[in-house]
């Protein structure tokens, strides 16, 4: 990359300080999936079966068992992950190291008086050389949006916000969550009406307006 100016290299510094923190956070989403979620999908799997024991005849059990079967499944789609679990947040620790070094680098460029950053660019280029060379591109469905939460809420990212200026909409909630929860918002009453023949909260709805009509 040669010689940048300051201000050139802080702007530079900032975007691979994202990258490398967002990937550490990204790495540690994946490790607490994969060691969380079927312990939380089998304890509520049990409290609920001990429910529908001492509620036989709930008019939800049915539901309720299409929900547990359906979760099982998705515990059952992280087993592949298992075999490289301590990798990942291995991966994750060093990558936090990276990003505080980068951090560290910022703030000295921000402070110093020199014009040009002959070392402070190769200092710079070692560390993201580290950073793709310890990436794992194999992360579990998921650790995209909670890794955003991480990264915001968890990491000290003022110095990146110098630069990168972030937005709540745009750069905090990830798009795909947002389409994949009015994705959900379409799929959950077409599913019931597939397979029960009537949509969910439709004929109430119909039912209210016509009630309005008659009324006027």
């Amino acid at each position: 990359m040669g010689t940048l100016g300051k201000d050139e290299l802080l702007k530079e510094l900032a975007i691979n300080g994202y990258n490398v923190g967002y990937g550490a956070k990204k790495n540690f989403a994946t490790y607490d999936i994969i060691s969380k979620v079927p312990g939380v999908i089998g304890l509520i799997g049990l409290l609920i079966g001990v429910g529908q024991l001492a509620y036989p005849d709930s008019p939800f059990n049915t539901g309720i068992s299409t929900v547990l079967v359906m979760a099982s499944i998705v515990a059952l789609t992280i087993n592949p992950y298992l075999e490289n679990k301590e990798k990942y947040n291995e991966r994750g620790v060093e990558m936090t190291q990276l990003y505080n070094q980068l951090r560290q680098l910022y703030l000295d460029v921000k402070g110093s008086s020199t014009t040009q950053f002959e070392i402070e660019v190769l200092e710079m280029e070692a560390i993201m050389g580290r950073f793709y060379q310890i990436s794992m591109s194999n992360q579990i469905f998921g650790s995209d949006w909670y890794a955003h939460y991480k990264f915001f809420s968890q990491h000290q990212i003022e110095w990146i916000d110098e630069q990168k200026r972030f937005r709540f909409w745009k750069d905090k909630v990830p798009t795909s969550f947002i389409w994949f929860v009015i994705g959900l918002i379409v799929a959950i009453p077409l599913w019931i009406y597939v397979f029960k023949g009537e949509l969910p909260f439709v004929g109430s709805i119909i039912r209210g307006i016509c009630k309005l009509a008659s009324i006027r």
